[in-house]
């Protein structure tokens, strides 16, 4: 069910909010044991807030938009008095005084926190396998990887333990994991969405976003928390359209460039080039022109990611030193000491990796060949993606070269877990709006992942363009077999 088809039996009383949480907190009693998706689940919180709104209803109160509706929230949004963690030791026991501003516009639009989702820890890697509380596994496949960082997040909406998520994304960390669940996630536009509360990863490269089971129900999340925050300089104050009214326009006229060197990479698989391929022909048919371009430095990303992003991490991660918050060694003798055996024993090894990558690359010496040759390759994609939207409205590639893949695969090979965000990168390097929605399935039945990327501040383009591949596309007709009764 849509969002709005669950307003329509909540407002004609067929079911109540608290009905929805304890339906979904059972779900998650029975799953999640095996799942693992949720860190935090907020059931007295939730029971009480859907009481309120049950009662507000009842009275004939004009409600909000989200009203009821239960959903989930990624552990590294700041959410005040309920533990938030970022999947790592050193936070185990933090619980914040304050409120992030989109868990906050959540809230206010009368939605109901049923929990914090599990992730990469700090957001640190593509499988949510390096979680100090244990890895989530794909709903569809228990042997799999959900994706990460916000694989947590995504497959508690696969498997139908929330209405909807929020993640963050800072390499492909929602796309992916929609990918790999099939499921929506959309990157909207850097500065679009506040940052205010996010515990930051690569704070030029973050953004917050939802995941859904449909187009529209991404819509509607995005419609809450978008906009200008006074609390984030990096908001951009420009009017948030109404992303809901552009669903239903057709994109009859619309050109959608084909990036070729997404496609000729030869990690692709078989089964998802010939997924997104034929979403394009589909695409074609519903009336928009086809257009094959090329973006040169495109799969170039990668590589410049991972100087940006672990660079940004090691400042950012600084704060982590055992004497203002956070778990503490309480054994050595000096200061330095307690500062070294914190960060070592709080810090998983994926952290500690990208911590010292960052930190070399910011180093004396090695800093304008690395840190600044990486900013203005940067420079350079972002300047293939302008070149590219003065030929076409839409760019389509797949999200991820294959589907997910099995869990412990690659934990020992960070490259080959680097490169699942090879197509999803280029994205956030270029700050630019981006959403993965299902497109089909590959011989084993899991989901694939079509990527459409739009130009700065056109969510509203991309959603149309996407609602309306999903309703002529009606992939999960055919819905093959998963491990859980969905």
């Amino acid at each position: 069910m849509t969002f709005a088809d669950l307003r329509q039996k909540l407002n004609n009383g067929e079911v109540s909010s608290k009905e929805l949480v304890q339906e979904k907190i059972f779900r998650i009693t029975e799953l999640d044991s095996t799942l693992n998706t949720f860190l935090t689940v907020n059931k007295e919180h939730a029971l009480k807030k859907a009481e309120f709104i049950d009662n507000q209803r009842a009275s004939g109160k004009d409600l909000p938009l989200l009203s009821g509706i239960p959903l989930a929230i990624k552990d590294n949004l700041c959410t005040k008095g309920i533990k938030t963690t970022c999947a790592s030791k050193i936070l185990e026991n933090f619980v914040p005084p304050y409120e992030s501003t989109v868990t906050g516009r959540l809230l206010n639009s009368g939605a109901i926190m049923i929990g914090k989702t599990n992730m990469d820890e700090f957001a640190m890697g593509s499988s949510t396998e390096t979680s100090a509380y244990g890895p989530t596994l794909n709903p569809w496949n228990i042997t799999k990887v959900p994706g990460g960082s916000s694989g947590g997040s995504a497959a508690s909406v696969a498997a139908e333990l929330c209405f909807g998520a929020l993640g963050s994304d800072t390499g492909g960390s929602i796309r992916q994991p929609a990918s790999f669940c099939g499921v929506v996630g959309m990157k909207p536009t850097y500065g679009r969405v506040s940052r205010w509360g996010l515990i930051a990863f690569a704070s030029s490269l973050d953004q917050v976003g939802p995941f859904a089971n449909n187009v529209a129900d991404a819509a509607e999340i995005l419609q809450v928390i978008a906009g200008k925050d006074e609390l984030d300089s990096t908001t951009v104050d420009i009017p948030v359209p109404n992303y809901l009214e552009n669903l239903s326009r057709s994109i009859k006229g619309l050109k959608i460039g084909l990036i070729d060197n997404c496609f000729q990479h030869e990690g692709l698989a078989s089964d998802v080039k010939e997924s997104v391929l034929s979403a394009a022909s589909l695409l074609e048919t519903l009336g928009a022109n086809i257009v094959n371009l090329t973006c040169p430095r495109f799969n170039d990303g990668i590589a410049t990611y991972y100087i940006i992003a672990p660079s940004e991490a090691s400042a950012n991660l600084a704060r982590y030193d055992g004497v203002k918050y956070g778990f503490r060694s309480n054994d050595e003798q000096t200061l330095i000491e307690m500062t070294s055996k914190t960060r070592a024993l709080g810090f998983g090894s994926e952290v500690k990796r990208r911590i010292l990558i960052g930190t070399y690359a910011l180093s004396a010496g090695y800093v304008d060949a690395y840190y600044k040759k990486a900013q203005q390759v940067r420079t350079l994609i972002r300047k293939d993606f302008e070149d590219a939207f003065k030929k076409v409205d839409i760019l389509l590639a797949p999200t991820s070269p294959t589907t997910a893949f099995g869990s412990g695969k690659n934990i020992d090979n960070p490259m080959a877990m680097y490169l699942s965000d090879l197509l999803t990168i280029p994205a956030n390097l270029a700050g630019l709006p981006a959403i993965s929605l299902p497109c089909g399935f590959d011989k084993s039945g899991l989901p694939i992942g079509l990527q459409l990327i739009g130009n700065v501040f056109e969510e509203a383009k991309l959603l149309q363009v996407a609602s309306q591949y999903e309703n002529a596309a009606e992939v999960f007709k055919n819905r093959p077999k998963t491990d859980f009764t969905f």
